[in-house]
């Protein structure tokens, strides 16, 4: 039998910016690390956010390779991995001057992946990188390169919705739901189930004669009915909101993940229930991560840190007035809001100020998570503490990030990872409530 013909992936930054442990996830495959792709790595060094976090464990789990073999040979990644080397690359060679001109960092790597193909014709020699453009320069020069799709999802299409329509369901079940104490047994009802039957997953139930919202409980075993009820004064408006809103209070849930496109009220539940759950928490935390507008540093805004900041914040607080706008300003819950805000709990800040803070008894909600990596995403949910509630939010199309896609975000793959978790609940929100204007836009546009 033909003995395997191994591999060797070129690593670009982004890779390793956005999976610091990467190396280890090629199986017996070499690695090859352009020093170009270390010395871009030294400009993300500091600083809080993740990406800064990965660039430092990784030259950290670099240096701990002592030796020159990490610059000869390559240094072995175990048993049954391959080795791991720097290739040191002398400027940008001829060929690829030749058609790129300009001297950039990611041309050097395609200079430095060039050259190692054309040095060893029986191995195949692939870069793996996150830019998509870069990856269509090298494939222009003969260069094999592919995405770092190690936690990429395979098919956002058919990814986890939390909810099921079931038609011409047992009518007798249906009664039952409708009368005291509005549930029945699991087991019996599982028989009358199709699909999949998840823990937390909620249906839409109904024959020719009733209807009924429901949710399989298996904490506590049971079909239990899910009725409408207002939320620090927001209503929700369709099954989908109605859901949300139960997942978002139930107390036995404590990691929740809304989607939907703009307009569909995730934000404004999740902020509403908070504030309705309020006194079940030490405090409320609303954060969202910063991408910048055309991956500009936020630097170059004007102003201190504050002013730079409040544009990403701005449509938090926007979606707060909503609620207190609820109420007349002498009515105590809009007071309340106010009180919340000046005692400082009810905070509203950028992802990166959190870290470090002690996640105890919060409702913490994550705005905007599809531009959150799945690297992210773990390092919030394995800070959470005692009593805390964990609800991340967003798009999974609208994404800001410039490595991320529908499939390689932190969201999408949290959904598709936790689906059918007792701890867990997922609601996919898909009617727009804004107004009629805004939904014809968001359907058309």
């Amino acid at each position: 039998m033909a003995k395997k013909s191994l591999k060797v992936f070129i690593l670009d930054t982004n890779v390793i910016l956005h999976d610091s442990s990467c190396i280890h996830q090629f199986k017996e495959n070499d690695i090859v690390i352009p020093l170009t792709v270390i010395e871009e790595l030294d400009h993300f060094k500091r600083g809080s956010q993740v990406i800064n976090l990965n660039a430092r464990e990784f030259a950290r789990t670099l240096d701990s390779m002592t030796g020159t073999a990490l610059f000869n040979g390559g240094v072995t990644l175990g048993k049954g991995r391959g080795k791991v080397r720097i290739a040191i690359s002398r400027g940008l060679n001829e060929e690829i001057r030749g058609i790129f001109k300009d001297d950039t960092p990611d041309h050097r790597i395609l200079g430095c992946a060039l050259e190692l193909q054309k040095s060893d014709k029986k191995r195949s020699y692939i870069l793996v990188t996150k830019d998509v453009n870069l990856r269509m320069k090298a494939k222009a020069i003969g260069v094999l390169s592919e995405d770092y799709t190690t936690d990429r999802i395979s098919n956002v299409e058919e990814l986890y919705s939390g909810k099921e329509t079931i038609e011409d369901f047992d009518d007798e079940i249906l009664v039952k739901l409708y009368q005291p104490p509005y549930e029945v047994n699991f087991k019996e009802a599982a028989k009358k189930m199709k699909g999949e039957v998840l823990p937390n997953k909620f249906y839409i139930l109904r024959n020719s004669n009733r209807s009924v919202l429901a949710h399989l409980d298996q904490q506590k075993e049971v079909l239990r009915k899910v009725d409408k009820y207002d939320t620090y004064g927001i209503k929700a408006r369709n099954a989908e909101q109605t859901f949300a809103t139960d997942a978002l209070t139930n107390n036995n849930i404590p990691l929740v993940s809304l989607t939907g496109k703009a307009g569909t009220g995730k934000t404004l539940l999740a902020i509403a229930s908070a504030l309705h759950v309020r006194k079940n928490y030490r405090q409320i935390y609303i954060a969202r991560p910063v991408v910048p507008l055309s991956n500009k540093d936020i630097g170059y805004l004007p102003g201190d840190v504050n002013d730079k900041l409040a544009p990403y914040m701005q449509p938090l607080w926007d979606n707060i007035k909503v609620i207190q706008d609820q109420y007349s300003e002498t009515d105590k819950q809009h007071q309340t809001i106010t009180q919340l805000v000046k005692e400082n709990k009810l905070v509203i800040e950028p992802l990166t100020y959190i870290r470090g803070r002690s996640l105890q008894r919060i409702f913490f909600i994550v705005d905007e998570a599809q531009n959150l990596t799945p690297h992210e995403i773990k390092t919030i949910i394995t800070r959470a503490g005692e009593g805390v509630k964990l609800v991340f939010t967003g798009d999974i199309y609208q994404i800001d990030h410039p490595y991320l896609d529908s499939e390689s975000n932190g969201l999408s793959y949290l959904i598709e990872h936790f689906k059918g978790q007792k701890l867990y609940a997922h609601v996919n929100l898909v009617k727009g409530e804004r107004s009629e204007l805004a939904e014809l836009a968001s359907n058309l546009l």
